[in-house]
């Protein structure tokens, strides 16, 4: 298959959204978990989610347009300031994943798609009990994006968890270890297998190739 710009205009909607939503290979598999002022839950699955920086720890998530369809975590997100990213375990992508239907506001997600909400010390977003890598955050910024209407939500970590077990001896995560999911598109999930561990890059000690 190859597409040119004028392909890729005329495309079919379906068509074009599932192979560009592919393209650019595995992405992380997180449940975004909120609540609104009122303490409704919602969570919701994402792949959007990115590292910006360590110091200060800050992590980003693009928002698509709200169009005529209500952005619950985002809402939630401006209204409260606090949220909660989670990896997907591989055995929760099947309830992860149908997060994604367009319930009510008024229909909690955790409850709905048999997902166990967890407070913990005095965050106010709900995390993700069956989550072994998680994160609580309070929102520093927003920054809109006028080409296609979507924003980056751009929060700092104020708690993280990730077990013991899934840090190696180099003081890397280790996702296998940790059993988390990858996404693919909007609906491929995948297990990840390390291939291999390497040092920190430096010009004088790269090898012969």
């Amino acid at each position: 298959m190859k597409w040119n710009q004028s392909e890729l205009d005329n495309a079919d909607r379906v068509a074009r959204l599932k192979i560009i939503n592919g393209i650019t290979g595995i992405k992380p598999a997180n449940l975004i978990g909120t609540a609104d002022a009122l303490g409704q839950e919602n969570v919701a699955v994402f792949s959007s989610v990115v590292h910006l920086g360590s110091n200060p720890a800050l992590i980003g998530f693009v928002s698509r347009p709200s169009g005529d369809v209500p952005r619950h975590t985002l809402a939630n997100i401006l209204a409260t300031k606090s949220y909660t990213i989670n990896h997907i375990p591989e055995h929760l992508i099947k309830n992860a994943h149908y997060t994604s239907a367009k319930f009510p506001r008024e229909v909690s997600e955790f409850e709905r798609c048999g997902i166990t909400p967890q407070y913990i010390d005095d965050f106010s977003a709900p995390f993700v009990l069956e989550s072994v890598i998680k994160m609580g955050l309070t929102l520093r910024s927003v920054i809109d994006i006028p080409l296609n209407g979507t924003q980056l939500i751009i929060g700092q970590v104020v708690h993280l968890e990730v077990p013991d077990e899934a840090i190696n001896q180099m003081g890397d995560i280790d996702l296998a270890l940790a059993r988390t999911a990858g996404i693919s598109g909007l609906n491929s999930y995948y297990a990840l297998d390390k291939i291999a561990d390497f040092p920190y890059a430096r010009v004088a000690e790269t090898p012969e190739f």
